[in-house]
């Protein structure tokens, strides 16, 4: 099969190769997926899973891109809830070979049915993004309705999803990001919008819960602005300041096929809008993954036409 593979931490993206991979083979508990569409998010290269197992020993050259949604092809001993020929999508571990290739072998509890009106590349650009809004607004925010959200990177690929959940729970969702970024942020759902280059943030006043995907400074200065019994969610890492009377969370998004199969039955019923930037080929996608200029947006590669 053809494949993806990265062999040096140090060149990052520019490290990628297309090569021809033996197709995987299902353990226990796994199916294989004949990939028609594969999401990748570019920090993963920065990740110790990326290169080494859970032992820390070297596993390269090893496969990234961990969103996908493609066809079961195979059943492992033991595997339940899925059969050959099905549709699904989800999202693979995080220490195993990745989703940009042909074929991944993958557990089944980490994918969701994919209903047959969904395209493959819409289900693609779902599982990070979306499990990551879900589980930082509902589970770790504890977001109700009426209360107010600051959503930073509100434009980008997590952010943008993030703010359509907010205000789909009720929650009043304030965006930041670039000036260009504005409209964007407004139709997903934000009420206002802060320039983070040219406004000032602490203008907004106090919030409930902010939805940090940016760290450093601006994390720190979001901290202040938290009211009593609010909470920081960060995905970018521990917070370098914490609410002053508030709790201060960050964590690493899970596959949950529950939670899949919810915010998929969103964007079939239109609530939920994808925000895919760019789209290529798997032939074209190491050009894909070092772009000449900014893309706003979920990037996918359509690993079969």
């Amino acid at each position: 099969m053809k494949a993806i593979v990265v062999t040096d931490q140090a060149a990052g993206t520019a490290g990628m190769r297309l090569v021809e991979r033996p197709e995987p083979q299902a353990a226990i508990n796994d199916v294989v997926v004949q990939v028609h569409a594969s999401g990748f998010v570019p920090t993963e290269l920065t990740w110790p899973s990326t290169w080494t197992d859970r032992l820390d020993r070297d596993r390269t050259p090893s496969i990234p891109g961990h969103e996908l949604a493609g066809v079961v092809t195979a059943l492992g001993y033991g595997t339940t809830g899925l059969s050959v020929g099905q549709r699904v999508f989800g999202l693979a571990d995080w220490y195993r070979d990745g989703t940009l290739a042909e074929y991944v072998a993958m557990e089944a509890r980490n994918l969701a049915p994919l209903p047959g009106d969904v395209d493959f590349a819409v289900g693609a650009s779902l599982p990070i993004s979306g499990l990551t809004a879900w589980q930082g607004l509902f589970q770790h925010g504890r977001l109700q309705a009426g209360q107010s959200v600051l959503v930073h990177g509100a434009a980008g690929a997590v952010g943008s999803m993030v703010t359509q959940l907010a205000q789909l729970g009720g929650a009043y969702v304030i965006g930041t990001g670039r000036a260009a970024d504005r409209q964007k942020a407004l139709e997903f759902g934000a009420r206002e919008f802060v320039d983070l280059e040219n406004d000032v943030l602490e203008d907004i006043g106090e919030v409930d819960l902010v939805f940090d995907v940016i760290g450093g400074d601006i994390g720190k200065r979001s901290a202040r602005l938290i009211r009593a019994g609010g909470t920081l969610v960060s995905i970018v890492g521990p917070s370098e300041a914490r609410p002053a009377d508030g709790l201060a969370v960050d964590f690493v998004v899970e596959s949950d096929r529950a939670q899949l199969s919810k915010i998929v039955e969103r964007v079939r019923d239109g609530r939920l809008r994808t925000n895919i930037g760019n789209v290529s080929t798997l032939d074209d996608a190491v050009a894909a993954f070092n772009p000449t200029k900014r893309i706003s947006g979920k990037t996918i590669i359509r690993v079969r036409p």
